[in-house]
């Protein structure tokens, strides 16, 4: 895949601004921001660096938080409940000798600070654009840094809704008279439909400086750790597929297929990323936690022995060369599957990630599937054995076996509490903060 150089020389950053007159559509306002730099990202020293010790918590349809109850309280007390159950959390991890947070703080195209690019979130308020009267990513930063903890704002690059019903659209809709309003009325030619969803089209070159500024303007605010993506980059199913048909005829030349093209706005968008970050913060760490396979052998000899879903393939996410051209501080690969799982078996997934880092700086983090833990399922029975508690214990040894593995991930966080987990959970408590 080639990779090029932007076509500017500087990045755009979007402050919106609203017309005066309610008849005229709301404009970008397009202001200088950090030049793209052209020469290599700085190295990536691994010195002090304890094991990761991490856990994902969600905010996307309230499934870690905030507390469903919380939504519908008076002001006042949805603020002292969604705080509370933020520092109950913490106080939780902080005794399982968790150390680091991951906190999705654009769950969509909504966020969890006060913003100048995005709405607040309707997570928080139930209503889009609803000021919830506190910054939950400044009063988690605060509170996990009392801890001792570590955050990094987990950011949902491209997804703008969870679905496409008519009240989500009025919804959004609705952000018209925001300031900011929602990306989806601000520039509906961006976006498209994919499994179900409302997204940003990835192949829209100002889409890209869009997401980049929306990262960049935590970056400069908050004295964040780390930024991490997930897997969701290009995201189809069979039945929802995503439309970039006219996109690709203007951006596309030059590509041998559309996969390739594809391939190379992913790559694009973690470069611009990249190099921002470490321009305002070279201190903030930049990851991506992918699905867990690359390419499957029977595609690509320099792929894993498994016959799973590729992220290669499927999300159009070239994981592998992003570790190799150095694009990336650390790679979270979902691995969320047991030893005796044939079609991706855990230890030869994360055997082979090892291997990738190898000769790079690029640390790896495992992403272990904890919700898994205690639930019965035919294809994967470890999972209930003894309370799940030898396959977690199989995992965790061999992530700590193997010298290019520093840590593990957990997801997700409120499977930390649920009945079928508590076993493990004891066990991780007794491992990482010994007793």
């Amino acid at each position: 895949m080639k990779l090029t150089v932007k076509r500017t020389g500087t990045l755009v950053a979007f402050a919106l601004l609203l017309a005066g007159c309610s008849s005229k559509p709301p404009q970008s306002l397009v202001t200088p921001f950090p030049p793209v730099a052209k020469q290599p990202l700085p190295g990536k020293s691994q010195l002090n660096k304890e094991p990761m010790r991490g856990v994902w918590l969600a905010t996307v349809s309230r499934l870690d938080w905030p507390p469903v109850a919380s939504v519908n309280a008076s002001p006042a007390n949805r603020i002292s409940q969604q705080q509370k159950a933020l520092t109950d959390k913490l106080d939780k991890l902080k005794t399982l000798g968790v150390n680091t947070v991951f906190f999705q703080v654009k769950p969509d195209g909504t966020a969890l600070w006060p913003s100048q690019i995005l709405p607040w979130s309707d997570t928080l308020t139930g209503k889009i654009g609803e000021d919830p009267g506190y910054d939950p990513l400044q009063f988690m930063l605060d509170e996990a840094h009392k801890r001792g903890m570590k955050v990094h704002a987990w950011f949902n690059p491209y997804r703008v809704s969870t679905n496409t019903k008519a009240s989500t659209v009025a919804e959004l809709n609705n952000t018209l008279s925001n300031q900011p309003p929602s990306v989806f009325v601000l520039h509906r030619d961006w976006i498209r439909t994919a499994s179900d969803r409302y997204v940003v089209d990835p192949g829209i070159p100002e889409a890209r400086d869009w997401i980049t500024s929306v990262v960049a303007e935590v970056v400069k605010r908050y004295p964040v750790d780390g930024v991490q993506f997930d897997d969701y980059f290009y995201t189809e199913s069979p039945g929802a597929t995503l439309n970039d048909s006219q996109t690709f005829q203007k951006y596309g030349q030059g590509f041998a297929s559309k996969a390739d093209w594809r391939r190379h706005n992913t790559q694009l968008l973690i470069e611009q990323v990249s190099r921002t970050i470490k321009q305002l913060n070279p201190n903030v760490e930049f990851g991506v936690s992918p699905a867990g396979v690359w390419r499957n052998r029977s595609h690509d000899p320099a792929g894993s022995e498994t016959s799973g879903a590729a992220a290669y393939d499927e999300a159009y996410a070239d994981t592998r060369l992003w570790v190799q051209k150095g694009l990336l501080d650390y790679i979270a690969p979902q691995v969320y599957w047991p030893f005796s799982r044939k079609a991706a078996r855990y230890d030869v997934l994360a055997k082979w990630w090892a291997d990738v880092v190898k000769p790079t700086n690029t640390r790896l983090y495992i992403g272990v599937a904890f919700y898994k833990v205690g639930e019965s399922s035919k294809n994967e029975p470890d999972w209930t054995v003894n309370g799940g508690v030898p396959e977690l214990k199989k995992q965790l040894d061999l992530n700590e076996s193997l010298p290019n593995i520093n840590g593990t991930i957990l997801f997700r966080e409120n499977y930390l509490n649920q009945p079928q987990t508590q076993e493990a959970v004891s066990y991780i408590k007794h491992r990482w903060n010994n007793g």
